[in-house]
């Protein structure tokens, strides 16, 4: 590709005075190995120079007059038909072949008989060679020498003063500041949250930080460093404070502020659950009292660095996450209710009580407006209405399918009725149950009275079990043979040594044992020796609840602070698993019969459903997963949901609430 210097110089006259030739620059092509010169030889400079300067004046600025490209595919990687015969398709769909590769001694030779051949350059996306003008090889050979593109700008212009100072007070505009330096940027906020949704929903991944090598001293020890080797005691640090918020502030906004209510309901909390700083305002910072505990904490502070000096601990470098237990999947642990499918209404006040038939067809519901009703479970529909004259404080029904017999507490009594459902015989069999003889009048000179008195209730055609004290809850034998009542007077032998006052109490599914829970302990007694067997320390503030898991071996009992139990009799007396589930008290905990489920019910409107698997090998523990918080009934007078029972063969779970509603929960 030599040239003359007569060449050489012609071709320079052709472009500019200062644009000589290309010569200052050189491409190069690493793959055929050729450098292209940028300078041009004098052959056919006349007619070829003339035609390509028409050509040139012919060429118009318009992007309308651009020629789209041949080649259509778009952004695709043309790597990708590195082994195809085509390079892609047109607009027509038709495909582009590849040009036939020459061979570099082929390449050298056509490039050297061609003059024109430096003002040519391989198209790889569209397979084909470019010619470019003249006006833009004049304008490349600026663009190379840092220089601007039209030799018609000036790159250094006059400075042009746009202000007069003559006479101003201030050089610039004396105008106020406008309004929008001062508020916030809608379209930053906008950006930013984009970029935080980005980031949340994994859009954005940021570079993991590279992880430095921990070298270490293989036969050193930590007590070695120069860190520990300095005269006394080593320098250990204080805990660092936590930072002070919006509501330390000497003039915060309302809503840190607590009401008068708020602050005296803060009197009724345990100390350890009272807030320690409760904000104040004030109209300036002259007005800020002294700290009034500041003698005491600095007194307190003194004691801590005589009398409890820190020391070193060496901590283990365990991953968190390694800690968590691995639970099972949702999906593997169906069916559990979790959807509201039915509701029954009828009740004028808050549900306290619910209770379902052993073959599930049929359900009880004691409420305050003073009536007991029976709804069939498939329809809803209401079946009969029993109006007591009283609050129904818990009912139960008898567990026997030969027996429908509903035992309710009204008011201070206990009232046994006949359901009236199933057969005509049944029926029959359940009134001449429910029938006993007039009693005989009781001797006054006898100071001694009776625990209970059996009277007949007319109106009902059923039967009133009056106790000296009012009767707090009823539970049915699992045979349907006896059942169990509740009051505040202490109870007879073998229950005359409790622990307190009696809150809960429930049979065994399957042994001759008894469940009594006081407000702390659950003791277990054996009925046939009727003496005490075991004592579960609960470690709770007041129990409110209890249910015995169908194998007889498992106890869950809830509290009046929001605090789920879990006791593994065969394994201690002390509770196996705590759960902080509910915000207010727990109303109500139940276990499935055929399921691995539990639930427990709350006043803050909630129940919740958890599996809990018990196996038949002791040596591995129950397996508890928390499966669905269950909302829907609204609250009435700072009261949630009441009661929960399960379905007795299906995974369904009926809640009471104080709304006067009940409802059913399906899978």
């Amino acid at each position: 590709m030599g040239h003359s210097d007569g060449e050489h110089e012609q071709e320079g006259d052709d472009l500019s005075a200062d644009d000589s030739s290309w010569s200052d620059g050189v491409w190069s092509e690493d793959d055929d190995e050729v450098s292209l010169s940028f300078e041009d030889s004098g052959e056919g400079s006349g007619s070829d120079g003339e035609s390509d300067e028409a050509a040139a004046a012919e060429e118009s600025d318009s992007s309308e007059d651009e020629v789209a490209p041949r080649n259509t595919v778009g952004d695709v990687p043309l790597e990708w038909y590195k082994d195809e015969e085509h390079i892609g398709y047109d607009i027509d769909g038709r495909k582009i072949k590849k040009r036939d590769r020459e061979g570099r001694i082929e390449a050298y030779l056509r490039n050297a008989d061609d003059a024109k051949n430096w003002r040519k350059i391989y198209d790889e996306y569209n397979d084909e060679e470019i010619q470019i003008t003249k006006d833009e090889a004049k304008i490349i050979s600026r663009l190379l020498k840092g220089k601007t593109p039209h030799t018609n700008v000036d790159p250094y212009p006059d400075y042009v003063d746009w202000f007069e100072y003559e006479d101003k007070g201030h050089p610039l505009s004396s105008a106020p500041e406008p309004k929008r330096r001062f508020v916030p940027s809608k379209w930053e906020q906008k950006k930013v949250v984009k970029l935080v949704r980005a980031i949340r929903n994994g859009w954005i991944k940021f570079d993991k930080p590279k992880e430095e090598r921990n070298l270490y001293l293989l036969w050193g020890d930590e007590t070695d460093t120069a860190d520990n080797k300095r005269h006394g005691l080593s320098y250990i640090p204080p805990p660092k404070p936590k930072l002070p918020g919006h509501e330390e502030s000497y003039n915060p906004s309302i809503e840190y502020i607590p009401t008068q209510e708020e602050i005296d309901s803060y009197q009724l909390m345990y100390e350890e659950d009272r807030p320690k700083f409760i904000p104040k305002r004030f109209e300036s910072l002259r007005s800020v009292p002294a700290y009034e505990k500041a003698l005491r904490e600095g007194f307190d502070r003194c004691l801590d660095l005589y009398l409890c000096p820190r020391t070193r601990k060496k901590r283990i470098n365990i991953d968190p996450e390694s800690l968590k237990p691995k639970l099972p999947s949702k999906k593997d642990l169906r069916p559990y209710p979790k959807t509201c499918y039915l509701e029954f209404k009828g009740h004028t006040s808050l549900v306290k009580s619910i209770s379902v038939e052993i073959t599930g067809q049929w359900l009880a519901s004691g409420s305050c407006d003073g009536t007991i009703r029976v709804w069939e479970v498939e329809t809803g529909r209401c079946l009969k209405v029993w109006n007591v004259g009283g609050d129904v404080r818990h009912i139960a029904w008898n567990p026997s399918p030969d027996r429908p017999i509903l035992a309710a507490v009204v008011g201070h009594d206990l009232l046994l009725i006949n359901a009236e459902v199933g057969s005509e015989e049944m029926q029959m069999r359940v009134k001449d149950l429910l029938k006993i003889d007039e009693m005989a009048p009781q001797d006054d000179t006898d100071d001694k009275k009776p625990a209970v008195r059996w009277m007949k209730h007319e109106k009902l055609d059923g039967i009133t079990l009056i106790h000296q004290k009012a009767v707090s809850n009823v539970e049915w034998h699992y045979k349907g043979d006896y059942f169990t009542t509740l009051t505040k007077k202490h109870s007879h032998h073998p229950f005359r040594k409790l622990p307190g006052l009696p809150v809960a109490a429930t049979f065994h599914p399957s042994q001759k044992m008894f469940f009594v829970a006081t407000k702390k302990f659950v003791q277990v007694y054996d009925l046939q020796k009727a003496q005490l067997v075991k004592k579960l320390e609960s470690g709770l503030r007041e129990i409110s609840s209890i249910s015995i898991h169908p194998g007889g071996d498992n106890v869950i009992v809830g509290s009046k602070d929001g605090k789920l139990c879990w006791f593994d009799t065969d394994l201690s007396t002390r509770p196996y698993k705590t759960l902080k589930i509910h915000s207010k008290d727990i109303t109500s905990v139940t276990f499935h019969r055929k399921y691995p489920l539990f639930a427990s019910s709350s006043e803050d409107c909630t129940a919740y459903v958890c599996h809990g698997m018990v196996y038949s090998d002791l040596n591995q523990n129950p397996l508890i997963v928390p499966l669905e918080i269950i909302r829907g009934h609204s609250s009435s007078d700072g009261r949630g949901v009441l009661d929960c029972k399960f379905h007795p063969k299906q995974p369904w779970l009926f809640t009471a609430g104080a709304d006067s509603v009940i409802r059913l929960y399906c899978d």
